[in-house]
């Protein structure tokens, strides 16, 4: 093959993607591109169910030849391209067999194998349709090496195989309207189950068969019904509720679906084959999912778990705050009182910290909910008739609880400080700024108050208050801590610079 001279210059980054090949190289519009894009992401059904590696082909747009695109290797068989051809220009005239296929619309295949590195290789292409136009050409690329007689499942997965490729020729294949979680969806080898046009069971893989008795079958899946089979097993309860169970299973129209018992969870996809436009059964993909619903159930108790002792220490916090709150109101000497107050208003930080997290599905929050709340907080300890409100700019966007609550504290401790001491009766601004970047989580909390004293040093000087920043920004966080001037002589600057990941 004739390798793009210009390749490296313009994939510097790698192999190109199937975007990059369609924009750059062909007059294909979005809707083909689309097109492509739904087929590219069946096609690992096809490769596995072909024992073959598949390439797709889009026509240069000046018509000089065609290019890789995508390309897809079995999972159920030896690879016959060991190395990626995306990227790569075939010119034509040089694969007549593509060009064939191409120009005439129809599947073409070789008689004798070609031989690659002492390797031989059968080659079929099949053109892809859209409506009324040839979009480009898939080759499929069978290693012969290994040849022996087909057992039963490869004759049924190189029949159905078959039917696929030639709907892809006509334009009816991938599905229209279909949208498939294909991340989740079963794969050739989960297993396999082939129906006849009455949806009668032509074939069933071992794991099929072995994914239907956990279910609770006796017998072999061979010549049943699957959707009078299938009902069967599945009580009313869980069966699907928008249409009849035998309906779906009938492999008229596509579908995904789970069936379910007390035994078992069986995750479906029924797709109907209509080669030629004539429909001859169905092809049904099944994976046996007990073990991981299972799984998913015991992780949605535990986070409901958490969630619910999440709720309980908030509530049991708001319950410490309210009783040290009217223990306050009862301590005659203004400084015992004031100290509860700053007690209440700690757990008050800490329960809004658990609150947030009580809602969430993991162990992290959005902090910048809770620096919000924690600053409306501070705010009620302004005087009323300067009544200062704390202002966040930036975003602090998800953290996880164990930093949560430290860096909750820090905040509530410096805005507060600031709004009493700084601020004051004066009146002026607190700003919270955030800056997350570069692994780093700075925040820094200034005013425009009166200023430090003149003898004010960290290490020296500062209460309770400072004492708990200092301890949870240095030691909870591994943080740097740094209390300063502004730039500009006015007021206070206090700089947070803690790791963005504990």
């Amino acid at each position: 093959m004739c390798r793009d001279p210009g390749r490296a210059r313009g994939y510097a980054s790698g192999v190109p993607s199937l975007d990059d090949v369609v924009q750059r190289y062909t007059d294909l519009d979005d809707d083909d591109r689309e097109w492509l894009h739904r087929l590219v992401a069946e096609w690992q059904m096809l490769a596995d169910l072909s024992f073959a590696d598949l390439v797709l082909w889009v026509p240069d747009r000046d018509g000089l030849g065609f290019w890789a695109c995508a390309q897809m290797r079995p999972t159920t068989g030896p690879t016959a391209h060991v190395d990626d051809l995306v990227g790569t220009f075939v010119p034509r005239g040089r694969r007549s067999l593509l060009d064939a296929s191409f120009d005439q619309g129809r599947i073409c295949r070789d008689g004798d194998p070609e031989w690659r590195d002492a390797v031989p290789v059968r080659v079929e292409c099949i053109p892809v349709r859209r409506l009324d136009r040839v979009l480009g050409v898939i080759t499929r690329n069978t290693n012969l090496l290994s040849v022996r007689t087909p057992s039963r499942l490869e004759l049924t997965y190189l029949k159905t195989a078959t039917d696929l490729a030639q709907m892809i020729s006509e334009g009816s294949f991938p599905l229209p309207g279909e949208r498939v979680d294909l991340g989740a969806a079963p794969r050739v080898g989960d297993g396999l189950i082939r129906l006849d046009v009455n949806g009668i069971v032509t074939y069933a893989s071992p794991n099929a068969q072995s994914a239907y008795r956990r279910l609770g079958l006796i017998g072999d899946l061979l010549g049943c019904h699957l959707g009078t089979t299938t009902a069967a097993l599945v009580p009313p309860s869980r069966r699907p509720v928008d249409e009849a169970l035998a309906a779906i299973m009938s492999g008229r129209a596509p579908r995904e679906t789970e069936i379910e018992n007390s035994a078992a969870v069986v995750s479906m996809r029924i797709i109907p084959l209509m080669p030629k436009g004539t429909p001859v059964g169905a092809v049904v993909l099944l994976r046996d999912v007990t073990d991981l619903r299972r799984r998913e159930r015991e992780l949605l108790t535990k986070e409901a778990t958490i969630r619910e002792i999440h709720h309980r220490v908030k509530n049991n916090l708001q319950t410490v705050a309210a009783l040290l709150r009217l223990q306050a109101r009862r301590i005659g000497t203004a400084g015992g009182r004031e100290a509860l107050e700053e007690a209440v208003r700690r757990v008050g930080t800490i329960a809004i910290v658990h609150e947030t997290l009580s809602t969430g599905f993991d162990e992290r929050v959005n902090f910048d909910e809770v620096a919000d709340r924690v600053l409306a907080m501070v705010a009620e300890v302004s005087i009323p008739e300067t009544r200062v409100v704390p202002r966040r700019v930036g975003t602090f966007g998800m953290l996880d609880a164990e930093r949560a609550t430290p860096l909750a504290m820090v905040i509530t401790e410096v805005a507060q400080n600031a709004v009493q001491h700084g601020v004051g009766r004066r009146g002026g601004r607190v700003d919270v700024i955030v800056d997350r970047s570069d692994g780093r989580l700075k925040v820094v909390v200034e005013d425009d108050g009166r200023g430090l004293p003149p003898d004010f040093h960290l290490d020296t000087s500062g209460g309770l208050g400072l004492q708990i920043v200092r301890t949870l920004v240095e030691s909870e966080m591994g943080g740097r801590l740094h209390i300063g001037g502004r730039e500009d002589g006015e007021g206070t600057r206090v700089v947070l610079d803690i790791p963005d990941e504990l």
